[in-house]
């Protein structure tokens, strides 16, 4: 039950001609004309009255010195101790309203793990990730997200 984007939205504003030249894109992260830096991770909302979750894997734009310390400490086991990093969620998500810019702390996870994204107050998305959906709401999103 995880669905998500497999670029940042900043991306699509790229023309596809010069996409080659001007973004490095890999699985997590990407970095387009050398000064937009962005991190791919999760949005974990839990389900109601159960032990699942439903995801949404997201990518947020985070500052230049973050994607850098990001990097360095990418294969080391001690990264699950670096404090959250600010970002801007760059994904939107189908079944909310506009999810673009909205303020995220990424988190980062265990070696192999993508981050854990939060997603900051303000929004429904947020609501949800904090109070949890129920399984109503699951189908709803799978529906939508299906067809999209």
């Amino acid at each position: 039950m995880c669905f998500g984007a497999a670029f940042p939205e900043y991306y699509f504003s790229i023309p596809p001609e010069e996409r080659d030249d001007r973004v490095e894109l890999t699985e997590s992260l990407c970095v387009v004309d050398e000064t937009h830096f962005f991190i791919r991770g999760r949005v974990e909302i839990p389900i109601i009255d159960s032990d699942e979750l439903f995801c949404w894997n997201v990518w947020v734009s985070v500052s230049e010195d973050n994607f850098r310390r990001t990097n360095e400490v990418w294969n080391d086991p001690q990264r699950v101790n670096e404090p959250a990093y600010f970002g801007w969620l760059q994904t939107q998500l189908p079944g909310y309203a506009d999810t673009l810019n909205i303020k995220t702390m990424v988190h980062t996870q265990a070696v192999g793990v993508i981050p854990r994204i939060e997603i900051e107050e303000g929004h429904n998305l947020a609501e949800e990730q904090q109070a949890g959906i129920t399984w109503q709401r699951v189908t709803e999103l799978v529906e939508i997200a299906m067809h999209e």
